[in-house]
């Protein structure tokens, strides 16, 4: 299967999370859409998830944020799902797609790897957080921009950047 490019629609799903629900693609109509396929075990998703958690939060009522693990790896249970959540007092749905049948759907190659959909759930960025998993404070702020132009109307500056860290753990 291809992967998405800019301008594709958003693929359905219909995924647990940790909460306890089940989340799908048309809880979040009407506004834009953030997809992040993400982990537990990953150091680079660690090293963005407070920022992501940051999003999420300020963003919030304006556009959402998921995150998405299909990561096939011993570390990467459903009940370490449930446990990063607790610790990092996550704010956004932390989404298990055991199947991996959504990974296959998006074809991300990384944790983490961004997608952004408009609220007519048309992809605009796809990528990285930001451009500096190390340094916060001197990072591009590539997710955040692209968010700022799509609530304001616009296109992103910047539409799309090379995904930064671990592997999806595929099944064999």
């Amino acid at each position: 299967m291809p992967r998405l490019t800019l301008g594709a629609t958003a693929p359905p799903f219909d995924l647990p999370g940790v909460d306890g629900r089940r989340h799908t693609l048309a809880d979040y109509d009407g506004m834009p859409l953030t997809v992040v396929f993400s982990c537990v075990h990953c150091p680079y998703v660690v090293a963005w998830e407070d920022r992501l958690n940051d999003v999420a939060r300020e963003y919030a009522g304006r556009a959402a944020v998921v995150a998405i693990n299909s990561n096939d790896h011993l570390g990467d249970r459903f009940e370490h799902m449930e446990a990063r959540a607790r610790e990092k007092g996550f704010v956004f749905p932390f989404l298990y797609d055991e199947s991996q049948d959504v990974a296959r759907a998006y074809q991300p190659a990384r944790t983490p790897e961004v997608f952004l959909f408009d609220a007519q759930r048309r992809l605009v960025y796809h990528g990285a957080p930001d451009s500096n998993y190390q340094d916060p404070e001197g990072a591009v702020q590539y997710l955040r921009q692209a968010l700022d132009a799509v609530l304001a109307g616009a296109e992103p500056p910047i539409a799309e950047t090379p995904a930064v860290g671990c592997t999806i753990k595929w099944r064999s």
